[in-house]
């Protein structure tokens, strides 16, 4: 008998690399998203054999226990997620909206798990858990010493893992807890509830610091406006390997009621990012820079330990930063030519 997986969310920036992922080990995949975002899009792996996608709500919890009924998996992926400027944009619905998808979600999993054939959910996290903490690198455990996220995105996510935890304790649902970090790839879009949001003489497209950087520097400007001073930390991970280490979670054995951080363990200020972008598509031109108001919630740090899932699951990011830009200038560049971004 194959392995069936649901995948919710499975339309949505990080769901394509892990769809495509799982098709790719052997999994039949189902989908289910409602293109709230970025509206109807199309993926490279909607003819495959093994994929049946589904549009619609997860918050209809008789749906998703339909589609459970017969997976052995649930990747738990759906949620109001954005860059900076959505966390203020949409700071209510971020937990009202994703406190009802979650529980939804949950609702539908333990009775599948009861009643069905569901083995384990996994539950996709943020880093963002850890927007309060003083500990660097910061490791597995932090989330429940540290002070409570500002943002009530990140106070959202981590109730996300109380959910799950919760749904393990009373229910016995088995679970496993994924925090990525800075996931970078190509394929996001405008979405559609962004708001203009104007860099300089740019208006930024995703609110995501790579994209937005490259997409300033391709359009010319001179200097470039970066939010903030430039020495924020962030740790970018390519979507690919993120995808490999959701699906090795998924699969491992020893991921079982277990969380783990999901990332890349190279540091970057987000000056030295906006230099190799600068030097990539400007080659020797001098790199000049204007600092601009951050927004409130651009957390000056995230550095995550990462020994816990190279030890345990044997994984780690190995896409160099370098490798992840020449995919992702090439790509922005040719969105600017078709109008998306």
């Amino acid at each position: 008998m194959s392995k069936k997986i649901l995948v919710t969310g499975s339309a949505g920036f990080i769901g394509g690399y892990v769809v495509q992922e799982l098709l790719d080990h052997g999994w039949d995949v189902v989908g289910i998203d409602n293109y709230s975002k970025y509206g109807k899009i199309l993926k490279s792996y909607d003819s495959h054999p093994n994929y049946h996608f589904f549009e619609g709500d997860v918050k209809n919890t008789n749906m998703m226990r339909e589609l459970l009924a017969d997976c052995d998996h649930l990747l738990a992926g759906a949620a109001m997620i954005g860059g900076i400027s959505y966390f203020h944009q949409f700071a209510y619905d971020l937990i009202a909206e994703n406190e009802r998808i979650v529980a939804s979600t949950l609702d539908a999993a333990i009775d599948a798990h009861k009643n069905g054939r569901l083995q384990k959910v996994t539950m996709m996290s943020s880093s963002m858990v850890f927007e309060s903490t003083d500990i660097y690198p910061t490791p597995e455990g932090a989330e429940l010493t540290s002070p409570p996220p500002k943002s009530t995105y990140g106070f959202q996510k981590l109730a996300c893992e109380y959910f799950v935890r919760g749904a393990y304790q009373q229910y016995g649902l088995p679970y496993t807890i994924l925090r990525p970090f800075n996931c970078v790839g190509i394929g996001e879009q405008r979405a559609l509830t962004d708001v203009e949001v104007l860099s300089g003489n740019v208006k930024l497209a995703l609110s995501h610091v790579v994209p937005d950087l490259i997409q300033k520097v391709v359009k010319g400007q001179d200097p470039l406006h970066v939010l903030g001073d430039g020495s924020q930390i962030r740790h970018y991970t390519y979507g690919g390997d993120l995808a490999r280490g959701i699906r090795i979670a998924i699969e491992h054995p020893d991921a079982l009621n277990n969380d783990f951080n999901l990332s890349t363990p190279e540091s970057t200020t987000v000056l030295e990012l906006a230099q190799m972008i600068w030097q990539k598509v400007n080659g020797s031109k001098p790199f000049r820079f204007v600092s601009d108001k951050p927004f409130e919630h651009d957390v000056q740090k995230r550095v995550p330990d990462t020994t816990k899932a190279k030890t345990v699951l044997g994984y780690e990011a190995t896409t160099s930063l370098e490798s992840i830009l020449d995919e992702v200038v090439a790509w922005v560049t040719e969105q600017i030519k078709l109008g998306t971004i």
